[in-house]
């Protein structure tokens, strides 16, 4: 195995749906890959832990505790543990999302 790998080759986009590849998986948290078709999404829920978004590629409309973030390729946004939030892909987009559960 490489030692570094191109985060984008790591997981393809389905039509209509959300594909999700683990690639840590460990008792302080988990590091996994997402990729969402246009339209599709995840409704609004939250998480006992503070969660990192990176997008990879594309873009994403992400709600955090009511406000509305449109994040693109290279940006990130952090949400914070118990903070309802919601993701929708405003063009199909590809994502890193990294739980800290201490």
């Amino acid at each position: 195995m490489k030692t570094s790998q191109n985060i984008n080759q790591q997981i393809n986009f389905q039509e209509g749906s959300v594909v999700s590849k683990e690639i840590v998986n460990k008792s302080t948290g988990t590091v996994t890959l997402f990729a969402f078709d246009k339209g599709q999404g995840l409704s609004e829920h939250t998480a006992p832990y503070d969660a990192l978004v990176v997008i990879t590629e594309g873009e994403a409309e992400i709600i955090v505790s009511g406000i509305k973030h449109q994040v693109k390729a290279g940006e990130m946004l952090l949400m914070p543990a118990n903070a309802n939030h919601a993701l929708k892909a405003i063009e199909p987009f590809k994502m890193m999302l990294t739980m800290i559960k201490s």
